[in-house]
């Protein structure tokens, strides 16, 4: 048995890193098979030397996230020791704490993972996003995050959202009300991000003026999407001839951001995925990116994370 000593510097830092009730420190004797002993702002682990470089790696990682966001919330932890572990937490350091935009309740949105400030850097950069990976992984979210700085910085002047209109395995038959009561159901989620970003006033002016569209997939057909921010979500149940109607699309001054997890595709059996079929078409034009977001990504409750990982382990030995 061996043992390493990590001085925290202050006090302050060595509670956030402990974390409540020691959850924190807890959970890194769990993932290094170490024991962690605490005095003052100095920490001591013991075990095998293997297993103490990579955890005193974990603890360095989430030392690096502090500085950028003073916090450390679960799934910082958790993906600090995922970094460790493959031996990338140099890698953390591309998290600058720079921020998108701030919500409407006055709360900075930023990259929480390196394949997340992937994908926004290739939004940045590029006229075509296509943004796949499992559910929780900020996808939609921070497409809209962007969506919204590119309207309030004058890069466009309009947000156009859309979706297909397909049900995620079960039949809602003819649902009640105008056209916008029957799609509502289908768009949640981009609203939910909408309110988040610009708060329900500054949504419903938004929408009034035409600067904001919501609209299935359908209503593309015919049109010419110029200076618009648009964003496809759901994207892998889209038909081929309906992603190629999307596509084509695209007006000058405009970004399309195509966001989907090809893991959970709710077309009929035998009909092939847009979205995949469009990856495969497009990956050597110039201009338009692809960026894959994996498990490790995923921001939402740590439980998310454990069940998409559950899942792909289980279609690998389907395989």
């Amino acid at each position: 048995m061996a043992q390493k000593e990590i001085d925290l510097g202050t006090q302050e830092t060595a509670s956030v890193i402990f974390g409540s009730l020691d959850e924190n420190i807890n959970f890194i004797e769990k993932e290094f098979s170490v024991n962690v002993i605490g005095r003052g702002t100095v920490i001591t682990l013991i075990g095998e030397e293997q297993d103490l470089d990579r955890a005193a790696r974990a603890v360095d990682a989430m030392r690096k996230m502090m500085s950028f966001n003073r916090t450390l919330d679960d799934q910082a932890v958790r993906y600090a020791c995922n970094l460790a572990k493959s031996n990338e937490e140099k890698a953390i350091a591309e998290l600058d704490g720079s921020f998108v935009v701030i919500t409407s309740r006055g709360k900075p949105v930023k990259p929480k993972t390196i394949g997340q400030k992937k994908y926004i850097e290739a939004i940045k950069n590029n006229y075509v996003v296509f943004g796949i990976g499992p559910a929780g992984t900020g996808k939609t979210y921070l497409a809209v995050a962007m969506a919204v700085k590119a309207l309030k910085e004058h890069e466009v002047s309009r947000i156009i959202l859309t979706r297909p209109a397909v049900e995620a395995g079960e039949k809602l038959g003819f649902l009640p009300g105008d056209l916008q009561n029957k799609v509502d159901p289908y768009l949640r989620p981009l609203y939910d991000a909408l309110f988040d970003m610009l708060g329900a006033e500054g949504y419903q002016k938004n929408l009034e003026k035409g600067t904001i569209e919501v609209a299935p997939l359908a209503y593309m057909r015919g049109r010419t999407l110029d200076n618009a921010f648009v964003i496809l979500d759901e994207a892998q149940n889209t038909t081929p001839e309906q992603m190629k109607m999307f596509l084509t699309r695209l007006g000058s001054g405009s970004k399309m951001v195509i966001n989907g997890d090809i893991t959970q595709i709710d077309l009929a059996a035998g009909k092939r995925s847009g979205l995949v079929d469009a990856v495969g078409i497009l990956r050597n034009i110039e201009t338009i990116a692809e960026v894959r977001l994996t498990d490790r990504d995923v921001v939402r409750f740590r439980l998310v994370a454990d069940i998409v990982r559950a899942y792909g382990k289980a279609a690998q030995r389907k395989r």
